[in-house]
């Protein structure tokens, strides 16, 4: 199924009467135009904004909010992670439109099917608020939305404020493809070069690849994602197999935590925090942690082979500066390949199509 991108857009047609055309008959011209112009798929989506369900559904971002913080009281330490990275990994494979969320069917493996998907985790979040939803306002809010709200919600459970603005009116995509997840989506193994492209396809610039990487500072990874930089590298760290841009101590750590390369390559089991030492903190910590040598995966250490990302680093680890660009780059994310308008659909259920 093709895929039309949307945006927004006005357009203003005006056309001088003349003797040999008449007003009456210039308006009809122009009012054919509008309609030709509609049809083609021009204007007939509307912008995110915010407070969208404002008369459709006004408890709607209360709902959420409500869940979501219930859920994450009881399980601090990890679910904001896993709903955030729900919300990225939705965003970066056919855009923000809830792909992910999307069940397998007979003869279709879906995105969540895929490799790097086998560890998200919130999809139940997801399910609950949008069965309440459903029951309050049936067929108006999108799982799309429901998955951009949970993210902010959960992350900013912590503070006890909105840590950034959901601009909302997003609709649910009805395509959800696998092959599309393991192209689409970012790999802890990436070079800056891989990295910079694969969000340069997103519309996300080198500032933006950067912030969002400080996502890595609330969550945990398995050895199997990063067991590559505990075998490899002829510099500093060669005598004991790691990767020479990996602190020694931080590598022996992961090393007596995962076990030696050839068996941390396929332990899948043993998790470790991304961010050493603030694991359950979204706060700046990350990139002081970067710094130090301490990035988990080579994709962290790789903002730092860029003199234009490795700039950015230092003025990062202030945490008002940190959570303000954040916040904006977030809300860029969450705009890319949205679906609105008349395109999509609001599923009855965030994991089957309608029918």
């Amino acid at each position: 199924m093709a895929r039309r991108s949307c945006c927004c857009c006005c357009i203003s047609i005006k056309l001088r009467p003349t003797p040999s055309a008449p007003a009456v008959v210039l308006a009809m011209a122009a009012a054919a135009l509008l309609l030709l112009l509609a049809g083609a798929g021009v204007c007939d989506a509307a912008p995110l904004k915010a407070h969208f369900y404002r008369h459709s559904c006004p408890a709607a971002e209360a709902v959420v909010r409500d869940i979501v913080l219930a859920r994450v009281a009881a399980d601090p330490a990890k679910l904001p992670a896993k709903l955030l990275r729900l919300f990225f990994h939705d965003c970066f494979v056919r855009g923000c439109d809830a792909s992910v969320l999307l069940d397998s069917t007979e003869g279709n493996a879906a995105e969540k099917d895929a490799a790097p998907n086998a560890s998200l985790g919130g999809y139940d979040v997801i399910d609950t608020a949008k069965a309440v939803l459903e029951a309050v306002c049936p067929g108006v809010v999108s799982c799309a939305d429901v998955v951009a709200l949970a993210a902010r919600d959960a992350v900013s459970a912590q503070f006890g404020r909105d840590l950034w603005d959901v601009q909302l009116g997003r609709r649910d995509g009805v395509v959800s493809r696998a092959a599309e997840a393991r192209a689409g989506l970012p790999s802890p193994a990436n070079n800056f070069t891989a990295l910079e492209a694969n969000f340069g396809a997103k519309g996300l610039d080198v500032k933006d690849l950067v912030i969002l990487s400080g996502a890595h500072t609330i969550g945990v990874a398995h050895c199997n994602t990063f067991a590559a930089r505990l075998s490899s590298g002829t510099g500093p760290n060669a005598a004991a197999g790691a990767d020479p841009t990996l602190n020694a101590a931080y590598a022996a750590q992961l090393r007596a935590r995962c076990g030696p390369a050839p068996a941390a390559a396929n332990n899948n089991a043993t998790a470790v925090a991304m961010d050493p030492g603030s694991a359950a903190r979204f706060d700046a910590h990350y990139y002081v942690n970067l710094k130090l040598g301490r990035g988990l995966f080579t994709s962290d250490a790789a903002l730092l082979t860029d003199p234009r990302a490795a700039g950015m680093i230092h003025r990062l680890t202030k945490q008002g500066y940190f959570l303000e660009e954040f916040r904006n780059a977030v809300r860029k994310m969450g705009r890319v390949g949205v679906l609105t308008g008349h395109h999509g659909e609001i599923r009855r259920n965030c994991r089957a199509v309608n029918y």
